[in-house]
């Protein structure tokens, strides 16, 4: 079963880490304790060797071996190469787990498409998801060795009552070489359109949305037999187990103590314990093991994937689904925060404080401004209101020829516009204009009146300029106008669309 700690870790405080170093199950320890005795026999031995056997001229020798060996055991690059081979299994291992075949999406789309109270609406039902848990019995039967131990043919199948003994039949009449956890699949599409035939499945989006999640399903499936097929290349996990092992090698010799007297560099202290070689050993040979148990978690290691455990809540939940759960709804209330303006559920003395804690409005929210620096600014060489130097501003931007062209309709709407913008913001603020005090009835004497009737405000129509005529303008391309809009609020000018209507 795998090995689960995470509660353990919740916090992180002082020494959060150090409980874990006590566990056995799972641990490095337990895969680990045979090569690590192992390789401190081996060394003790050659130790032994060297301290009581050998004789002087031969202990001379064994000591330039052991600093040859020194030496040129740092040119293997055990660390890079192991570092990058354990990622790659790792990811690799990740993404199985992502692949494997979880029925939920798929029982929630037949309980709401395929209906039906009845016996027969029920068996469809329950059909499905047979069909679905018996492709992915098939499939993790084919990879992972607990799942095979448990099905070793297909009459356990049958007899767990994932097929049915005509299912049997045909399923073995299909003469493929290849393997066939493909085949409950098909029969899931035929017995689908045979309930959208039937009505059981009213439309066809709903027999299309029913297809998509038995897609992602056999998805999950076929890669789960791409990942037992196609395996880390063997010479990658060659280069690296070659590499790990010929390195400790190295180091059985060359981290053994020489005689002090002898006056080796680097060899001042003699202890018969190397330990942080063993650490080294502990290291590196552990990171070694971590690849090789996570290269295939279909098997039975203690953090493999618990395969049959996700068979029987697979088959249990999605049948529960779409046959006791189907068209069972509990009866519509006003929920307990219906008059509630904030709704908010409470808290418990353990996580009151939460309360006192104001919520996040973003990174920005507590930076402050001086007064001046949030003024708006006009542009840059224009004098007066805001308005006018935006409506210059468009003027400047627009063509001229293509104004002049049309009669000047271009250069009378920036005029409207103009006079709309300086006429709605002394209104926004106070009175200045002659025509304010005017008696009611009469006609106002400035420009705050119907600008089109106030033949005193409209621009003079600027005077060809001596010399040769200019070549006439493309013609104007007619676009229709928008249809009439309603009137605008009594708070807003009116458009100038419809005073644009007048000059025609």
């Amino acid at each position: 079963m795998t090995v689960t700690y995470t509660a353990r870790v919740a916090n992180a405080r002082f020494g959060g880490f150090s409980q874990l170093l006590l566990l056995w199950r799972g641990s490095i320890y337990k895969l680990l304790w045979r090569e690590l005795v192992c390789f401190l026999g081996l060394y003790m031995a050659l130790s032994a060797t060297y301290r009581f056997v050998l004789t002087d001229e031969q202990k001379r020798y064994f000591e330039k071996l052991v600093i040859y060996c020194d030496q040129y055991a740092s040119l293997i690059p055990v660390s890079f190469v192991l570092g990058f081979y354990v990622t790659l299994v790792l990811h690799r291992w990740w993404d199985q787990y992502l692949c494997m075949p979880l029925p939920d999406a798929l029982m929630c789309v037949v309980a709401g498409t395929v209906h039906g109270r009845d016996e027969r609406g029920r068996l469809y039902r329950r059909t499905l998801m047979r069909y679905a848990g018996l492709s992915a019995v098939l499939i993790l039967r084919s990879v992972s060795t607990a799942v095979f131990k448990r099905f070793p043919t297909i009459d356990h199948v049958v007899e767990a009552g994932f097929m049915t003994r005509e299912e049997r039949k045909k399923f073995e009449n299909l003469n493929s070489p290849y393997n066939k956890y493909w085949v409950p699949f098909v029969w899931f599409s035929n017995l689908a359109a045979q309930a959208r035939r039937e009505g059981r499945i009213r439309d066809n989006s709903a027999l299309k949305l029913l297809l998509e999640e038995l897609t992602a399903f056999r998805g999950k499936c076929g890669m789960l037999f791409h990942y037992d097929w196609i395996s880390v290349p063997l010479v990658y996990t060659q280069v690296v187990t070659i590499a790990v092992y010929s390195y400790f090698l190295a180091c059985l010799i060359g981290r053994q103590f020489l005689d002090p007297a002898q006056g080796y560099k680097d060899h001042n202290l003699d202890l018969c314990v190397p330990i942080f070689t063993l650490l080294q050993f502990f290291f590196y040979a552990g990171w070694l093991k971590v690849a090789e148990q996570l290269i295939n978690p279909f098997g039975e290691d203690d953090d493999d994937f618990e395969t049959n455990f996700l068979i029987d809540r697979n088959f249990q939940v999605s049948m529960l689904a779409v046959d006791e759960m189907y068209d069972d709804l509990a009866m519509l209330e006003k929920d307990l925060y219906w008059d509630a303006a904030e709704a908010r559920a409470p808290y418990t003395a353990a996580t009151a404080f939460l309360l006192q804690q104001p919520s996040f409005q973003g990174s920005t929210f507590d930076i402050t401004l001086a007064k001046e620096d949030m003024q708006f600014q006009r542009l840059d060489g224009v004098d007066g209101p805001l308005g006018e130097a935006h409506g210059d501003f468009l003027q400047r931007l627009l063509p001229v020829g293509a104004g002049m062209a049309a009669g000047g309709l271009l250069g009378r709407r920036l005029s409207l516009l103009r006079r709309k913008n300086s006429c709605v913001s002394e209104a926004s603020t106070a009175p200045s204009c002659a025509c304010a005090g005017a008696p009611e009835g009469a006609a106002p004497e400035c420009g705050c009146g119907d600008p089109l009737l106030d033949s005193g405000l409209r621009e003079p129509e600027a005077e060809p300029p001596a010399g040769p005529e200019p070549p006439a303008a493309e013609p104007f391309t007619t676009v229709p106008m928008p249809a009439p809009r309603g009137p605008a609020p009594p708070w807003l000018p009116s458009p100038i669309g419809e005073e644009e209507e007048s000059l025609a």
